[in-house]
C-alpha cells in the first residue's frame, strides 16, 4: 500500500489513537480526520451473542478492500485512508473493524468513510459465524446493508 492508503486484516486488536496518528504524521495538508469504529455487540435481535468469527480469503480481501479505497478516493478529495478489519474470534465488546479517512475538509473524510463501511459492511469478502447459547450460524447479508452500499451506485 503506499502511504497514503492502507488496508490491514489481522487477529490482534488495534489501537484507534495509533493508526490516526499514522494517517496524519508529517502531513500539514489534512484538515479532518474522520473514524468509524465496529465494535461487537452483545446481542442482535434480542438475542445474545457470545462471539462472532469472521472468516476471509487472504490476499483477495486486502485486494478488493483496497480497490473500494481506491474508488473512495478517486471520487473524495480525501488524503488519506487507514482500514484495519480483524479476523478470528472476537467477543462483545471488543473492536471489529476501523475506518480512517483523512481530507482537507470534513465533507469528503465523512462521505469517503460511509462509502467504506457500507462498502465492508455490504459487500466485503469476510464470512461471519455468530455463537449464541443457542447454538453457532452463519451470517447472510441484510437488505438494509444491501440498500445503504447501492445508494453509492446511484448517479
Amino acid at each position: 500500500m503506499s502511504d497514503n492508503l492502507t488496508i490491514r486484516i489481522q487477529e490482534s486488536d488495534f489501537d484507534v489513537a495509533r493508526e490516526i496518528s499514522a494517517l496524519t504524521a508529517g502531513r500539514s495538508d489534512i484538515g479532518a480526520v474522520v473514524s468509524f469504529t465496529g465494535i461487537c455487540r452483545g446481542s442482535e435481535d434480542g438475542a445474545d451473542i457470545a462471539a462472532l468469527t469472521l472468516e476471509h480469503y487472504p490476499g483477495m480481501a486486502e485486494e478488493e478492500i483496497a480497490r473500494h479505497a481506491s474508488t473512495a478516493m478517486s471520487r473524495w478529495p480525501v488524503t488519506g485512508i487507514r482500514v484495519v478489519h480483524r479476523v478470528g474470534r472476537i467477543t462483545p465488546g471488543q473492536n471489529i473493524v476501523l475506518v480512517v479517512t483523512g481530507s482537507k475538509h470534513r465533507q469528503a473524510a465523512f462521505e469517503a468513510a460511509e462509502f467504506m463501511m457500507d462498502y465492508l459492511k455490504a459487500n466485503a469478502p469476510f464470512w461471519k459465524r455468530v455463537e449464541a447459547p443457542s447454538g453457532a450460524k452463519w451470517v447472510e447479508a441484510h437488505d438494509h446493508d444491501d440498500a445503504a452500499a447501492a445508494r453509492w451506485t446511484k448517479s
